[in-house]
């Protein structure tokens, strides 16, 4: 009785511990289906096939079906139809091997209300010998997917930002080259509306120069020529009358009329000289402005000097003329205006340029810009400067003009020439 008395303590005792661990175990277990039931992912348990055998109310939720009306049923019917080749393919690969693999694919509830999930999944072999099923956790990427979506498309919508920020910018880039052309454009039409008009200008002066000119030339064959051929002819008349009168004056007479021919024939000669000098072209350009100068000194009363290098002479005929002209032009100013006492004329080569100085210590002028380099004047007074520039600048040269009021004159043009 004792013994049974110590056994019946031991049993109750052990029957203590047995409801004690029992009520661990069902702690436990209840602790344990609150999480697996009310996980923030949803577990399924699958055969081969894709039934489900197991699923948690988070499962169950996310396919929109009680988890009663869930168990036997394939997961195949809540895929997308697109998807579910791809998922027969990942369940397999889950049965073939124990490793951990992964899907995402789209998933259909029973509301029809499609969503991505990723599928993470292993093989489990059960207690007892049981078959062989797929443990698979279910995550709702949704949101994920649609945050990733947004970003690319925020990324598109950047990329394309930048691209029409780059596009303006060419754009804003083009507009204001086309506003600085079309002002371009306005100045380059004022500018060459101003040329048209000094064009004009200079045009009318020429062919006034032109009538002066002929005027000139007009009175001059008039008062000197046509005098002299007057005079021959009356001289002959009376020659022919005193002929049977008076035979001794005949060798007067043929005298007179030999001066004033020989005096037509200078005329003539002089007004040749003027408009082309037959020497420039026959000896050469320093001959002829040194018959020019020791003429023109000696009409006007200058002292001239004229120290040359010979060089020059090896270049070309129609800057040779040009040479020329402005060395008229620049001693007919110093006669007509400077009322200079010296005159320094220069013809120089150097670094492939012909250079033309001509210097004079009479008055200077004013020139557009103050002192320093001229510009020919737009009124009629300048328009031998005008026309000794173009001169130059028709042989690709350069004129360079320097005068001060009371300081002289100095006039450079320069030729291009390369001589041997």
């Amino acid at each position: 009785m004792q013994e049974l008395q110590i056994h019946k303590i031991e049993l109750e005792l052990q029957n203590e511990e047995l409801r004690q661990s029992k009520s661990d175990v069902e702690a436990a277990l209840e602790k344990f289906s609150d999480l697996y039931d009310f996980a923030p992912v949803g577990y399924f348990s699958l055969d081969e096939q894709g039934s489900i055998l197991e699923v948690n109310l988070t499962g169950s939720a996310m396919l929109g079906t009680e988890r009663a009306r869930l168990a036997g049923r394939r997961f195949q019917l809540f895929v997308a139809p697109q998807y579910r080749p791809a998922f027969n393919v990942f369940l397999e690969g889950i049965f073939r091997g124990h490793e951990k693999r992964s899907c995402e694919v789209s998933l259909v509830s029973a509301g029809h209300a499609a969503f991505w999930a990723d599928l993470q999944a292993m093989s489990a072999t059960s207690r007892g010998g049981a078959p062989q099923r797929c443990l698979m956790a279910i995550v709702d990427t949704t949101a994920r997917r649609q945050a990733e979506e947004a970003q690319r498309r925020i990324d598109i919508m950047g990329a394309t930002n930048r691209k029409l920020q780059g596009e303006i910018v060419r754009r804003q880039a083009v507009e204001l080259s086309l506003r600085k052309s079309e002002q371009r454009a306005h100045q380059l039409l004022g500018h060459s509306r101003h040329l048209q008009d000094k064009l004009r200008q200079m045009s009318h002066q020429l062919l006034l120069v032109q009538e002066n000119q002929r005027k000139a030339i007009s009175r001059e064959l008039h008062d000197e020529i046509s005098q002299l051929l007057l005079s021959i002819n009356l001289h002959l008349a009376i020659f022919d009358s005193k002929t049977a009168i008076n035979p001794k004056s005949i060798r007067r007479n043929i005298n007179r009329v030999r001066w004033l021919v020989e005096k037509s024939v200078r005329v003539v000669h002089d007004f040749a000289r003027e408009l082309r000098p037959p020497m420039l072209d026959d000896l050469g350009l320093i001959p002829a402005l040194n018959t020019h100068i020791i003429d023109f000194s000696k009409r006007k009363d200058l002292k001239i000097r004229f120290p040359a290098f010979r060089g020059v002479e090896a270049f070309e005929g129609d800057k040779r003329t040009v040479l020329y002209r402005v060395t008229q032009e620049a001693l007919a100013n110093v006669a007509k205006h400077a009322h200079a006492n010296r005159v320094g004329l220069t013809l120089s080569y150097m670094e492939d340029q012909v250079t033309l100085d001509v210097r004079d210590d009479g008055v200077g002028f004013e020139t557009a810009n103050g002192a320093g380099p001229a510009r020919p004047r737009d009124d009629g007074g300048g328009f031998g400067l005008t026309a000794m520039r173009q001169r130059v600048e028709g042989v690709a040269g350069r004129l360079a003009i320097e005068s001060e009021p009371d300081g002289g004159t100095a006039i450079s043009a320069s030729v291009p020439a390369i001589l041997a």
